[in-house]
């Protein structure tokens, strides 16, 4: 059976299906960095983020409702829906949402673009931080730090809370920061006792038919998040990811590539796909305690 298209992004693709209320979200295996899709895909990545997110969501259930409504299991079991073989695993029923027009990002560390923002003026996203932060540190505590949402081959640009305000109002941005802030403290522990640190995640927010504000889209992946191996974060020093970020880090600094030209990345060597493909199975692992991917 095949579903017609309704939209197609960097990672995931939506599909009509005959509920109108409902739609089906497929994550493929691609990869984003700088705002590019590259061209070289990371195997069974669309299967992790979707099972990794299924994990988080209902790890999360008690404090934030989400929009899953069936999702495909890693052993193909049947669901409401017909699906192709090379779905299974990677592929969610959900509820239609009128989305938010902003990525709700939450920081426990200074790093990213949150840490060049900080070097000019002491601030992230225009709030003010304590002197003296190295790359790495621990913040004081968790902080709001909202994007815009931008299509592909944009840039997604940080917000002021204010600037939140004026695109959702005042009590909706009231809302998304406070929830945001209250799931990313959870999330942050639950992966403290697996080991691992959150440094920054991003998620999205939508708006049920019933008025009700419900997490959406992906949720504490390795490409929404920034994870950190506890053994090995030492402040002042670069951290290793369980992330994407080793993908950005070799485009930037070994490919040869100017990020700054109009020229779109080149191919992953075979050697970077299976080092990315490791740490977002090793992320997944060392959370969920799960070993059915490998």
């Amino acid at each position: 059976m095949t579903y017609p298209l309704i939209h197609a992004g960097k990672v995931r693709r939506l599909y009509e299906l005959p509920d109108p209320e409902l739609m089906l979200m497929v994550a493929s295996d691609s990869i984003s960095a700088f705002d590019y899709v590259l061209e070289t895909p990371i195997p069974d990545k669309g299967v992790i983020l979707t099972q990794m997110s299924l994990w988080w969501f209902d790890q999360l259930k008690d404090t934030v409702d989400n929009h899953v409504v069936w999702a495909s299991t890693l052993d193909g079991a049947d669901g409401p829906y017909p699906i192709p073989d090379d779905w299974q695993g990677r592929c969610m029923v959900v509820k239609k949402l009128e989305m938010f027009e902003v990525e709700c990002i939450a920081r426990g560390y200074i790093t990213g673009s949150g840490w060049a923002e900080y070097q000019q003026s002491q601030t992230i996203t225009g709030i003010p931080l304590p002197a003296g932060l190295r790359h790495a540190d621990k913040l004081p505590e968790p902080i709001f730090t909202p994007s815009t949402k931008a299509e592909i081959g944009l840039h997604d640009e940080n917000i002021h809370f204010e600037e939140v305000e004026k695109i959702v109002g005042e009590t909706d941005a009231a809302a998304l920061r406070d929830l945001t802030l209250t799931v990313f403290t959870q999330a942050s522990t639950i992966a403290e006792e697996r080991g691992i640190i959150l440094a920054d995640t991003k998620f999205e927010f939508g708006r049920t038919s019933d008025g009700r504000i419900i997490l959406a889209d992906e949720v504490l992946t390795p490409d929404s998040s920034r994870f950190w191996d506890a053994n090995d974060h030492t402040p002042g020093e670069q951290v290793p990811s369980f992330d994407k970020q080793y993908v950005r880090d070799w485009l930037a600094k070994e490919s040869g590539w100017d990020k700054n030209s109009d020229t779109p990345p080149p191919p992953l060597p075979a050697e970077i796909v299976q080092a990315t493909r490791q740490r977002y199975v090793e992320a997944y692992r060392r959370l969920t305690g799960n070993t059915d991917i490998t």
